[in-house]
């Protein structure tokens, strides 16, 4: 299964071999007599050194949580745990521990608001990309939380199900779009439903509303009178259902890559894909060396995925950490799932259709096969928070025959097969039947309207979340901002200096962030094949 969740996958192409860190498991807190209070009460005690109970979660300081990388900046952290109730509906029934480390900001003066991070996903640990915010120096001027949301990985319970991940590496030498291959991944999903079911878990359990109040419970229990919001990829859409159901205590908030609530889900998904694959295709347009050595490279890319799903292409390549030759299956979905994730080497991606389109395949298939093979794609992602917010949140809101039609609009010369699975969302409808959980009440797909000072960014390479979400979202938040950084892929903050500038400088003044860096960013220098 691929989804909008991973970000890591997209780490892995981007930078594999991959070089995210993290750190120990059970790294204790240090240097806490130098930290600032945060708290209404306990004056004098630094943020998150306090134990204290606020309605039904609890937060006890302790060590940090284990990581499945190493990750430096945990080595100065103050950790714990953050505990609730599993189903908020069942008070008295099980409860879970979250995973919460706070990193401490840089000033010696530092805000008294906070910012607590959203991660991506859905599934994904916001305790691994502590080095995404620390590198875009988000904790320059204030603390930044970050709680593992329900059932990924340093929570307990981790909700993780490597099988399903190891068959998307075990699978590359299948047609990736073919219904053989969709009955052994549902087959796979269900085999970690049963997992998950045996372990105790309440499935119903993992979505944003639980996750909502979770943070809600989080900002009480840390004695905080208000701090502020940043979410990226999927952490956006749940920043945006936050800010509905429980806005008190909220400053402002930052999304980045956006996918409201209101249209999650495949149609989107294809609407992601032509804006941030044309994204790519124009800026390739407008450069005389790129146009002249490829020219009508969207035409190209086009007709490909038809030939290729027409007639897959198999390849051998060497992947790095692969003691054997790999070999891998092109066909039109999968080739239309690569420069999902390959915008974020967009410098590349002209060249790479080029040579496909005179024979090689390598290219694509090293980087497409490198993102699933790499140690990060395996057993990290919460796939019960995964299949909790797609099958209850999404899928009940969207039929398969509207995936194809948003897709057929967008994409008209492409075949059905293709378009019945929307990028990064293959089989999630059958997933959905398999995982069996009620739909969530009809308001998860509500618009929010929120006065709450908002900055809302996107990318102009972005084919996972479209660029034009952005807007459509700020439409209703009448005190936001939004900002479309050109040429950058998905999560501007990730890679974009500008990005980062402006993001800071918004939570420095909600209302008038400085976006003066935009006006001097230039496009990628696309490759020139010899």
């Amino acid at each position: 299964m691929m989804s909008i969740r991973p970000l890591h996958h997209r780490r892995a192409l981007r930078r594999f071999p991959a070089t995210l860190a993290g750190a120990t498991a059970g790294a204790l807190v240090v240097g806490l007599a130098a930290m600032p209070a945060r708290a209404e009460s306990d004056a004098g005690a630094p943020l998150g050194t306090v134990a204290r109970t606020a309605g039904d979660a609890r937060f006890e300081p302790g060590p940090c949580p284990r990581t499945a990388d190493p990750i430096p900046d945990l080595a100065r952290a103050r950790c714990g745990t953050l505990t609730v109730p599993e189903k908020r509906s069942h008070r008295k029934g099980r409860k879970i521990t979250l995973a919460v480390a706070i990193i401490p900001a840089v000033s010696s003066r530092p805000a008294p608001d906070p910012i607590v991070w959203l991660a991506g996903g859905p599934g994904d640990d916001a305790v691994s990309e502590i080095p995404m915010a620390v590198g875009g120096g988000l904790n320059r001027d204030r603390d930044v939380i970050f709680m593992s949301q329900r059932g990924t990985y340093s929570a307990d319970p981790e909700l993780t199900c490597r099988n399903v991940d190891e068959f998307a590496a075990d699978s590359l030498d299948l047609v990736f779009g073919a219904p053989s291959t969709g009955r052994l991944h549902v087959a796979e999903t269900r085999k970690c439903r049963d997992q998950l079911v045996r372990r105790g878990a309440d499935l119903s359990a993992y979505n944003g509303t639980e996750s909502s109040a979770d943070y809600d419970g989080l900002r009480k229990a840390l004695g905080l009178r208000q701090w502020n919001v940043f979410g990226i990829s999927y952490g956006t859409d749940l920043a945006l259902q936050y800010m509905r159901l429980h806005p008190k205590g909220i400053r402002s908030v930052g999304i980045d890559g956006v996918l409201p609530p209101s249209l999650a889900g495949g149609a989107v998904t294809w609407k992601a894909a032509r804006e941030g694959f044309d994204g790519i295709f124009k800026a390739c347009a407008d450069q005389p060396a790129c146009d002249t050595r490829y020219p009508n490279l969207k035409a190209t890319f086009e007709r490909l995925v038809v030939e290729l799903e027409a007639r897959p292409v198999t390849t051998t390549v060497t992947v790095p950490g692969q003691p054997e030759p790999v070999k891998v299956v092109l066909d039109g979905g999968l080739l239309v799932n690569w420069l999902t994730f390959a915008s974020h080497l967009a410098a590349g991606v002209p060249r790479s259709i080029d040579e496909l389109a005179h024979g090689n395949p390598q290219r694509i298939a090293e980087q497409y096969a490198g993102g699933k093979l790499s140690p990060q794609a395996i057993g990290r992602v919460s796939h019960g928070l995964v299949f909790g917010v797609f099958c209850s949140e999404w899928t009940p809101f969207e039929s398969e025959a509207d995936v194809i039609r948003a897709g057929r609009r967008l994409f008209p010369s492409f075949p059905r097969s293709v378009l019945a699975n929307a990028p990064l969302l293959s089989w999630m409808h059958a997933d959905c039947r398999a995982w069996d959980i009620p739909a969530a009440p009809r308001s998860i797909r509500s618009v929010t309207r929120s006065d709450i000072p908002t900055l809302v960014l996107s990318g102009g390479f972005d084919a996972q979340t479209a660029p034009s979400s952005g807007p459509y979202a700020a439409r209703t938040l009448s005190r936001s901002t939004a900002v479309t950084v050109p040429y950058v892929a998905h999560v501007v903050f990730a890679d974009s200096p500008c990005a980062q500038t402006i993001t800071r400088s918004f939570f420095d003044t909600p209302t008038a962030p400085d976006t003066g860096c935009l006006a001097g960013l230039q496009p990628p220098v696309f490759e020139i094949a010899p």
